[in-house]
């Protein structure tokens, strides 16, 4: 929106029509959220609004995207390399994943909680320093207990991702393009399109003749043991290895960008919220002009607003007053029954689903090889061909998400409980297969609908949580996947994941809080977030 109209009247309108939108009531009712707080954050809404999406936005789309696509990358990891790995290592293999996920456990809650106290930008740029330069180092692991921990330490940033770059994203996003944060998730179907591509790097020979083609793919299968060996060692094992250089390596690249090519702005919202208004109009204005236009934001609209300016914090104080020594963050999330009832709900929306796709996802490469050894044609070359083709059908379901959530009868929580009841139907479905291309079907629907569950699942909370504590509510939103997360490569240590029985209750689980997502007080579809 050009700053040259007068901004004000229509403004205020557009704004009052975007929080009236719908007949569900608002989340913040009296005494949720402190006062001064709400109404300095309607005015920064309404700023931002007028500054519109520009340029500004849509590279910060860009470079938060890279948090999607690290948390898409590193966690499927474990699931890709646990054959060649289990070979050389001699553990047992579920022992991997459960690394992993302590470690994104760990980077949810310590980064999520995090973001709110000390602020976005260091949180925004170490998590994915962290992910690269540990997730590198993995690829030397000379032993099991070397792998385990550095995959466990890659986790820590990893896990930080997600909460930290929503958070951020959602806060400099003008409430017109909220939708936006949905269809971020795209990038984590491209991260699963270059793990696959990555892992399956096609060696093409071409006859002279021009008669045929012959691709000798994947890469792990070209620089592994055969599966028949008794001994393996790292010289004979080297293509693991080489698929965790290269992603560590880009992982890397994708933080030399982030850091030395962007500047990441501090949040408006979390300055106001440490009594920094004079620091947060200059946001507004520094991102006004980056888009090529003005702001009409001044300090003492937000004065008028929210009453007399605190006085700024000395710099060298990083723990802000609601710091997590007094557990404010968290508190505010409980401050009402309704906050209370929809945080929990979110909570236990996230563990329920993190149970359900880490159960199935984490041993999907082995669960295909497994299923088309039945059928007699199990090979590394059909299970990671598989990973590729459901790879890809992932890229339109971000899409289609992003579409979903704006459509007026199903918003966040219809688009939410819609994906999540194909997703557990197409995993019944898998049980029915009785060929490999009838199990890659089936997987093929289960994958689309999944990523589009996810898509709507990263952007419904955020814009719930308010923004003082939406770095919080983020991390206890994923810390939740991530116990469960742990929890799930448990049960396959005393279970058989080679039988239906996981599919059935990762099913029955995802169906679930499919249901549960249509129990949330609150809509966000049309509504500026707070």
């Amino acid at each position: 929106m050009s700053s040259t109209k007068s901004p004000q009247p229509s403004l205020d309108a557009t704004i009052t029509q975007e929080t009236d939108t719908g007949s569900t009531p608002e989340l913040y009712e009296d005494g949720t959220l402190d006062p001064v707080y709400e109404a300095k954050t309607r005015v920064l809404n309404k700023a931002i609004q007028e500054i519109g999406m520009g340029k500004y936005q849509y590279l910060l789309f860009v470079v938060a995207g890279f948090g999607w696509f690290a948390d898409s990358v590193w966690p499927l990891i474990s699931g890709l390399i646990l054959a060649p790995v289990v070979a050389e290592f001699k553990f047992n293999g579920p022992l991997l994943s459960l690394a992993a996920n302590v470690g994104l456990l760990v980077g949810a809650i310590f980064w999520g909680l995090g973001c709110d106290i000390w602020g976005r930008r260091w949180s925004f740029n170490v998590t994915l320093l962290i992910a690269g330069v540990f997730g590198l180092a993995a690829g030397g692991s000379a032993d099991f207990l070397t792998l385990a921990s550095l995959v466990a330490v890659n986790g820590v940033g990893v896990g930080g991702n997600l909460p930290v770059d929503s958070a951020v994203f959602l806060d400099l996003v003008p409430a017109s393009h909220q939708y936006l944060l949905t269809i971020m998730s795209i990038w984590w179907c491209l991260g699963q399109l270059v793990i696959s591509l990555v892992s399956m790097v096609p060696w093409t020979f071409i006859a002279v003749s021009m008669t045929y083609i012959q691709l000798a793919w994947p890469l792990i299968a070209n620089f592994s043991c055969p599966a028949d060996a008794k001994t393996c060692t790292r010289s004979e094992n080297m293509g693991w290895r080489y698929l965790i250089f290269t992603l560590g390596g880009l992982t890397l690249l994708l933080w030399g960008i982030r850091f030395f090519l962007f500047t990441l702005l501090e949040s408006p919202r979390y300055l106001i919220g440490v009594g920094k208004d004079d620091e947060a109009v200059a946001v507004i204005r520094k991102m006004a002009e980056f888009n090529s236009t003005k702001s009409n934001l001044s300090v003492e609209a937000l004065v008028q607003a929210g009453g007399p300016k605190k006085e700024s914090e000395p710099a060298k104080n990083v723990i802000s007053k609601t710091s997590i020594f007094a557990l404010d963050h968290i508190k505010a999330l409980f401050a009402t029954k309704k906050m209370a009832y929809s945080t929990s709900l979110l909570i236990s929306i996230w563990g329920i689903i993190g149970l359900a796709s880490t159960l199935y996802n984490s041993f999907l490469p082995f669960l295909l090889a497994t299923r088309g050894a039945q059928f007699g044609d199990a090979s590394l070359f059909i299970a990671y061909r598989n990973q590729f083709i459901l790879s890809v059908i992932g890229v339109p379901a971000a899409f289609f998400a992003g579409w979903a959530v704006e459509v007026p009868f199903l918003g966040r929580r219809g688009a939410l409980a819609v994906a999540s009841g194909l997703t557990g139907a197409f995993l019944f479905a898998t049980t029915t297969a009785r060929s490999s291309n009838a199990l890659l079907g089936w997987n093929c629907g289960y994958t689309f609908f999944s990523n589009a569950m996810y898509g709507v699942l990263y952007a419904i909370s955020p814009e719930i949580f308010p923004a003082k504590d939406r770095g919080t509510g983020n991390g206890l939103t994923a810390t939740a996947t991530r116990v469960f997360g742990v929890i799930a490569p448990i049960i396959a240590l005393f279970a058989n994941i080679t039988t239906a029985v996981p599919v059935y209750i990762s099913g029955a689980l995802i169906i679930g809080a499919g249901l549960l997502a249509l129990l949330l007080p609150y809509e966000p579809r049309g509504k500026a977030s707070m």
